[in-house]
């Protein structure tokens, strides 16, 4: 550790380097760096309303003159009807609406926008499909720092038309944002700008991280059960997991605090994270045609996937997740559908209990026995609440596995399922 109380470590190799130079990738083998802080004791949180309430955990050089419009610290609310229909004990939602420019991004950004100003960079630049480059005009704005910013000609009128209005230049290309990211590396390699691409840096998500810290102590210095993130680079999800990291080893939260399921949220038209997960891969291959209306989620390569993907996968095994079904497990789970219902006749809370066990238990087969048993009665006014809820759980599970075994969409697969029922 150096005297600047961080340093920097690569994410997948032994590399590492003082805090206070420029960072970009690891040198070595370029991929995504790290920022690692000296331990911090929860008794340097601030009564500041904004992220900068943590600045202990940050990397700020004593002394630094912060770029700030008042990020963080947004609401979290707990929304008793929204549980109830999801089927959940309690549920809160992080209104990350709340920040300056709308977005969580405004962590991250702002964030990165102090680093280059703290180390006297030319400017900045960012590919973006959504938000990122909002925040980083506002940001760069407010540091008095140039920007350019790169995004797909597709991108919503709105989106572009703030950016330009915080006076960044803006620069439109052909293609998604995997085209944008790739004139923005070009355009940094000739200007000197620095790429604050997602995890293409490492500030970015010393910002995000922020996120992890609120949740925790908003929640009375507890983390959640799970966490459920719609995720585009996946830049957040890998904030929020360092942040918890970080807490329980520094003792903000006991040594023994379970972390929460991290949940990566995608659109059914460009989700390579989820893609990757399903076939129990370490790394993601590019969504093809990528389509989203959320166009912040449309980001078909996420450079940050090795990284995202570790998260979820090391819980993989304790939470009972395993790798996707083969087709001739998949086909063996759909005879199931034409078989006979063997439903008992017992009180339906045993019978719920059994089903909820054979839904848990991940195996496409149970899955379609419940599918089976409970679709004699859908639609028909006998139906209770929670057997439609426990049906409909069933057969989204079993919905969502045949379409990823078969690579079609989901509203195809539940048209061939029903086809199946029908038949049956």
């Amino acid at each position: 550790m150096t005297d600047t109380m961080w340093s920097l470590y690569c994410s997948a190799c032994t590399y590492n380097a003082p805090g206070e130079r420029l960072a970009s990738v690891c040198p070595d083998c370029s991929q995504p760096l790290m920022v690692r802080m000296a331990p911090v004791a929860r008794s340097r949180v601030t009564a500041d309303a904004s992220m900068w309430r943590y600045h202990a955990a940050l990397p700020l050089m004593p002394g630094e003159t912060r770029v700030t419009l008042g990020e963080g610290m947004t609401p979290l609310s707990e929304h008793p009807h929204l549980a109830s229909a999801v089927g959940v004990r309690r549920l809160h939602i992080k209104d990350e609406g709340q920040n300056p420019t709308a977005s969580f991004k405004a962590r991250g950004l702002c964030m990165a926008v102090n680093r280059a100003k703290a180390l006297g960079l030319p400017g900045v630049c960012v590919p973006t499909a959504g938000n990122a480059g909002i925040a980083l005009a506002a940001y760069a704005a407010a540091a008095g720092v140039p920007v350019r910013v790169y995004a797909p000609a597709s991108t919503p009128p709105p989106i572009l038309g703030s950016i330009r209005a915080f006076g960044a230049q803006l620069e439109l290309v052909d293609g998604h944002i995997g085209d944008a990211g790739k004139a923005t590396m070009a355009f940094a390699k000739e200007s000197g700008y620095f790429n604050v691409a997602t995890v293409r840096e490492p500030y970015r998500v010393e910002g995000m991280k922020t996120m992890g810290y609120e949740i925790a102590e908003q929640l009375g210095w507890r983390l959640p059960d799970a966490i459920v993130y719609p995720t585009g680079g996946g830049e957040g999800t890998i904030g929020i997991w360092k942040a918890f990291a970080e807490m329980i080893e520094w003792g903000w939260l006991p040594a023994d605090t379970k972390k929460p399921k991290m949940v990566v949220a995608q659109a059914a038209g460009c989700a390579p994270l989820v893609r990757a997960f399903a076939a129990g891969e370490d790394r993601a291959t590019p969504w093809e045609n990528p389509s989203t209306h959320a166009s912040g989620l449309r980001v078909p390569g996420p450079f940050g996937d090795r990284m995202t993907l570790r998260v979820p996968l090391t819980k993989a095994k304790a939470s009972g997740l395993r790798r996707l079904s083969t087709r001739k497990e998949m086909d063996a789970a759909l005879a199931k559908l034409k078989g006979r219902s063997k439903a008992k006749r017992t009180m339906w809370s045993r019978r719920a209990q059994e089903y909820e066990a054979k839904i848990n238990s991940g195996d496409p087969a149970s899955i379609a026995e419940v599918v089976r048993d409970l679709y004699r009665n859908v639609g028909q006014p006998e139906q209770s609440y929670s057997e439609r809820q426990i049906y409909q759980a069933a057969l989204d599970r079993l919905v969502r596995e045949f379409a990823a075994v078969e690579k079609i969409d989901e509203g195809t697969a539940t048209q061939r399922v029903e086809q199946m029922l029908n038949v049956a």
